[in-house]
């Protein structure tokens, strides 16, 4: 996958970017709410092969890396989780490097992906899962025009004890009338 925004170019990842995303993945304290932090540049080196060559397969997740289009550093990257059996849903998750939040890097990265995943590839409704401790991502999700659907109590095992998810999402028809 290849997506160019305003500032940005969103591509597949590649072994040569393994320390780069070592770099901002590693760091437990920027990254507390995310499921995996890489331990070695191995880690990130497995990650990278076991990415999924096809694009949009049932069942799976596809990590696309965000750089800046002028310099190509590495911002960070976006996880698209394809799922349900006719395809047309999608959950997403997001990682920056820490020195280049605030910038709006993510609200713009993600409505690339989002506009690309509704246009392009016609899927029906996109969501994200969200612990209702990151506040960051949740003022992220409804300033690009999510809406929150719910808010499940201790209904995630996550990192040895159940914890809470806010359910986050947008259809199609809505992100068109935007």
């Amino acid at each position: 996958m290849q997506l160019y925004t305003e500032r940005l170019f969103l591509r597949d990842l590649n072994f040569n970017d393994a320390q780069n995303i070592f770099a901002y993945r590693s760091d437990a304290e920027a990254n507390k709410f995310q499921s995996w932090i890489p331990e070695s540049r191995e880690d990130v080196e497995s990650f990278i092969q076991r990415n999924k060559i096809e694009f949009n397969q049932p069942e799976s997740w596809y990590q696309v890396l965000i750089t800046d289009r002028e310099t190509e550093a590495v911002i960070g990257d976006i996880g698209i989780h394809f799922f349900g059996a006719e395809n047309l849903q999608v959950e997403l998750g997001i990682t920056l490097n820490k020195d280049f939040q605030g910038k709006g890097y993510a609200a713009e990265a993600l409505q690339g992906v989002i506009d690309f995943l509704f246009n392009d590839l016609g899927k029906h409704r996109i969501m994200a899962s969200v612990d209702p401790d990151n506040s960051d991502s949740i003022r992220l999700m409804e300033r690009i025009g999510f809406r929150k659907e719910g808010h499940f109590i201790k209904s995630l095992f996550w990192k040895n004890r159940w914890v809470d998810d806010v359910i986050y999402a947008i259809l199609r028809e809505e992100w068109m009338k935007k």
